[in-house]
C-alpha cells in the first residue's frame, strides 16, 4: 500500500499530514489545494450584414407605433386616475355623511345622557339635604335627650346628696341628742351618787354617833366593871377605837372606790360615744366624697360623649358638604359640556 502511494501523482496544492506506520500499513491525511477559478470567455458580436439594414421608413412607423402605445397608456392612466378620484369623492362624500350622522347621534345621545345626569343628580342633592337635615334633626334630638338625662343625673345626684346631707345631719343630730342623754343621765347618776354619799355620809355620821353613843355606853359599862371588877379600862376602850376607826376607814375606801369606778364608767362610755360619732362623720365624709366622686366621673363622660357626638356630627356635616362641592362641581362641568354641545349643534363642523 505504500508503494501504491509513492507512485501516485501529487498536485502541487496537496499536502500530506500525520503520516504513522503501523503494522497494517501506513495512515495518513491528503489535503488537496482549492480548485483554480474558470475565466468565461466573452461571446462574439454578430457582424451586421447589409440586408438588415433599418430603412427610415421602418423608423418613422416604429415611432408612430411607440406614440400611439404611448397616448394609449396616457389614457388609461387618466382614466384609472379619475376613477380613482370618483372613488376618493365618493367615499368623502360618504364619510362626510357618516360623520355627520355620527355626531348628531353622539349629540342626541350625550344630551339625553347630560339629562339624565343632571336629573339624577337634582334627585340625589335633594336625598341628600333630606338625609342631612333629617340627620341634623335627629342630632339635635340626641343631643336635647343627652341634655335632659345629664339634667336627671344632676338633679338625681343633687337629690342624693341633700338626702345624703339630711340624713348625716340627722344623724348628727340624733347623736347629739343621744349625747346630751349620756350626758343627763351621767349627770342623773353623779346627782344619785351625791345623794347616796350624803346618805351614806349621813348614815355614816349616825353610825359614828351610835358608835360614840355606843362607846360612851361601853366605856361606862367599863367604868362601872372597873369599878367593880377593878380591871384595865383603857386598853378595852383603846382597842374598841382601833375598830371604830379601821371600820369607818373601810366603808370611806368602799365609797371612794365605787365612786371612781362610776366616773371611769361613765368616761369609758362618754368616750365610746365620741368615737362612734366620730366613725359616722368620717362614714358620712366618705359617702359624700364617693357620691361627688360619681357625679364627677359621670359628668365627665356625659361631657365626652358630648362632645365626641359633636365632633362625629361636625365631621359627617362637612364630608357632606363636601360631596355637594364635588357634585355641584361635576354638574357645572356638565352644563359647560352641554353649552360647547349646543354651540357645536348651532355652528356644525364644515364637511371636509
Amino acid at each position: 500500500m505504500a508503494n501504491a502511494v509513492a507512485d501516485m501523482p501529487v498536485c502541487e496544492s496537496t499536502e500530506v499530514r500525520c503520516q504513522e506506520k503501523t503494522r497494517g500499513g501506513v495512515r495518513y491525511e491528503v489535503i488537496l489545494g482549492e480548485p483554480s477559478e474558470v475565466k468565461a470567455v466573452p461571446p462574439k458580436k454578430p457582424q451586421l450584414s447589409p440586408r438588415n439594414s433599418v430603412s427610415v421608413q421602418d423608423i418613422e412607423d416604429k415611432l408612430k407605433a411607440a406614440e400611439e402605445r404611448r397616448q394609449q397608456l396616457e389614457s388609461s392612466k387618466i382614466a384609472a386616475i379619475s376613477a380613482k378620484m370618483q372613488k376618493i369623492e365618493d367615499a368623502s362624500r360618504k364619510r362626510d355623511e357618516q360623520t355627520s350622522q355620527f355626531i348628531t347621534a353622539t349629540r342626541d345621545a350625550l344630551e339625553q345622557k347630560i339629562s339624565t345626569v343632571t336629573e339624577k343628580r337634582e334627585a340625589y342633592i335633594t336625598d341628600l339635604k333630606t338625609k342631612l337635615k333629617d340627620h341634623i334633626e335627629n342630632v339635635e334630638k340626641t343631643r336635647l335627650s343627652i341634655e335632659l338625662q345629664t339634667g336627671e343625673v344632676r338633679t338625681a345626684i343633687e337629690d342624693k346628696l341633700k338626702t345624703a346631707s339630711m340624713q348625716r345631719d340627722e344623724n348628727i343630730k340624733k347623736m347629739l341628742d343621744r349625747l346630751k342623754e349620756h350626758e343627763e343621765k351621767a349627770l342623773k347618776v353623779k346627782s344619785q351618787n351625791n345623794a347616796k354619799l350624803q346618805e351614806l355620809d349621813v348614815q355614816i355620821q349616825d353610825k359614828l354617833v351610835q358608835a360614840q353613843n355606843r362607846k360612851e355606853q361601853i366605856e361606862q359599862e367599863q367604868r362601872e366593871k372597873l369599878r367593880r371588877n377593878n380591871s384595865r379600862p383603857f386598853e378595852k376602850q383603846k382597842s374598841v377605837e382601833s375598830t371604830i376607826e379601821s371600820r369607818k376607814s373601810e366603808v370611806i375606801n368602799l365609797i371612794e372606790n365605787k365612786l371612781c369606778l362610776a366616773e371611769q364608767i361613765r368616761e369609758k362610755e362618754i368616750q365610746k360615744k365620741l368615737e362612734l360619732a366620730k366613725k359616722h362623720n368620717e362614714h358620712l365624709n366618705e359617702v359624700k366624697q364617693s357620691l361627688e366622686n360619681k357625679k364627677t366621673e359621670k359628668v365627665q363622660k356625659l361631657e365626652s360623649k358630648l362632645t365626641a357626638a359633636e365632633q362625629k356630627r361636625e365631621e359627617e356635616i362637612k364630608k357632606k358638604l363636601e360631596n355637594i362641592k364635588k357634585h355641584e362641581k361635576h354638574a357645572e362641568l356638565v352644563r359647560q359640556n352641554k353649552a360647547a354641545v349646543q354651540a357645536a349643534k348651532i355652528d356644525p363642523p364644515s364637511s371636509g
